[in-house]
């Protein structure tokens, strides 16, 4: 699949964009009660001189999971160490990050959901007694060893809670779910971007921006470095709404945030299946796509706006979907008898 400029996966472009990261709780924008739970629970451990309990941040990907890990360390004034799930694959990997850590540092571990059954459970007892218990040798002659490991404080980022298992799940003491943006707080996050990136900006033009970043950050960020060359070139160097709705329609992003394979994806239901429900794997074979693409990355942003639903007889096109494709609604009783597609298996 090509990247889509309104993917919420961070791509090799976005590199720039930790520029524009904020390193403290009070130039972080958005999910105020994230921050004012975060803001006590640092406050108490810094008062107490004692490692920060570990902290999970889970939420759709783009909405700034590891630059409030880096935050939470900034705060609590100690180092911080980056990896990801798929990057430890042996225990010796786990053994080496951990035992170089100091007092109180933060570890973050980004897809946390992908660590290995083996690496959870040495994890167990280094996030529960900060020791290690680590196998040395093989078959008669193996023997177990325990490393003291200094008290850190452990921050996992998932896009999907649901798939860590309840022991790690547990031993987690801070929860904290990151939601959508509101646009009124992209607004503000683009405006501090443009600020930084010495880009002339008014109101009116962040807010194009805004109504169509999808509630993602990444996104918004994303938009308005193209945004910018439209206006160097076509415009006065300022981004106004008209130039904003100019190069954004230029990108294929409509006003709902939804690009070309959205919107192919709405046209397929409406017209190949006339509005009736179609399966998964039915509609994954209809516009070329794999049934994990559609599920994972076109359907939740429909869902979320309500131009799709799931029913028991599969995926639906709804009133506003087709008022946004700019295609009649049908009638109930203008609507066909079902046909095999509409009891394939959701």
């Amino acid at each position: 699949m090509d990247e889509r400029i309104i993917s919420t996966d961070e791509q090799f472009a976005d590199d720039w964009q930790y520029s524009l990261r904020p390193r403290r709780l009070y130039e972080y924008i958005g999910q105020d009660k994230v921050k004012k739970n975060l803001s006590v629970f640092v406050k108490a451990a810094l008062n107490r001189r004692e490692a920060l309990d570990h902290v999970l941040l889970y939420g759709p990907p783009g909405l700034g999971k590891t630059t409030l890990a880096a935050i939470i360390a900034n705060e609590l004034g100690v180092n911080f160490r980056q990896t990801s799930g798929p990057a430890i694959e042996r225990a010796g990997d786990l053994a080496s990050i951990l035992t170089n850590l100091n007092e109180r540092d933060v570890l973050f571990i980004d897809e946390i959901h992908r660590l290995s059954r083996q690496i959870e459970e040495i994890l167990y007892s280094a996030m529960e007694d900060f020791a290690l218990d680590i196998i040395i040798g093989k078959g008669p002659k193996a023997r177990s060893i325990r490393l003291d490991i200094s008290p850190f404080t452990l921050i996992g980022a998932t896009t999907k809670a649901g798939a860590l298992s309840p022991p790690l799940r547990d031993r987690f003491g801070v929860i904290s779910r990151l939601e959508y943006y509101s646009t009124e707080a992209l607004v503000e996050i683009i405006t501090r971007a443009a600020q930084i990136l010495k880009i002339p900006i008014e109101p009116v033009g962040a807010k194009e921006i805004a109504r169509r970043s999808r509630g993602t950050p990444r996104i918004a960020n994303r938009l308005l470095k193209r945004v910018r060359d439209f206006a160097q070139v076509e415009g006065s160097k300022v981004i106004t709404d008209d130039i904003a709705d100019r190069a954004l329609s230029a990108l294929e992003v409509d006003r709902a945030g939804l690009d070309h394979t959205d919107r192919r994806l709405l046209e397929a239901m409406i017209k190949k299946f006339n509005g009736r429900p179609v399966g998964l794997d039915t509609l994954a074979a209809a516009i070329s796509e794999t049934r994990e693409t559609i599920e994972d990355i076109y359907e939740p942003y429909l869902l979320q706006l309500g131009f799709i639903m799931r029913t028991p007889r599969g995926r639906v096109v709804t009133e506003a979907g087709y008022n946004h494709m700019g295609i009649a609604y049908p009638k109930l009783n203008d609507n066909p008898l079902p046909t095999l597609f509409d009891f394939e298996n959701d």
